[in-house]
């Protein structure tokens, strides 16, 4: 199985530990949506889609079934929350330098 697609969905910018939100396409066939990428103790994770059981537990919906593919699976949706996090820090400085340039214009 191989992952053909990574889509940042949603970015949080607040101090709090969830950083993303992210949908992984294996074998461009199947979609994985809700898979989280949480910073805590000074380290990045993933938490896989889960469901809130009638006793206030959770259980996850899916999984990795071995460490091997976890850590696959982990350093592909953390390296592209990397690169996602990158490209909008990018656009929000070119949308400062501009605002400043219009401000130093008028």
């Amino acid at each position: 199985m191989q992952i053909t697609d990574i889509k940042v969905r949603k970015l949080f910018n607040d101090d709090g530990p969830m950083k993303a939100i992210v949908s992984v396409t294996f074998d461009n066939q199947l979609a994985l949506h809700d898979i989280k990428v949480i910073n805590a103790r000074d380290k990045f994770f993933i938490v896989m889609p889960s469901r809130k059981n009638p006793d206030n537990t959770y259980r996850d919906i899916v999984h990795p079934i071995n460490a091997e593919f976890r850590a696959t699976l982990e350093n592909a949706v953390i390296d592209a929350y990397n690169r996602e996090l990158c490209a909008y820090e990018a656009e929000l400085a070119a949308q400062n330098y501009e605002a400043q340039e219009n401000k130093e214009d008028n």
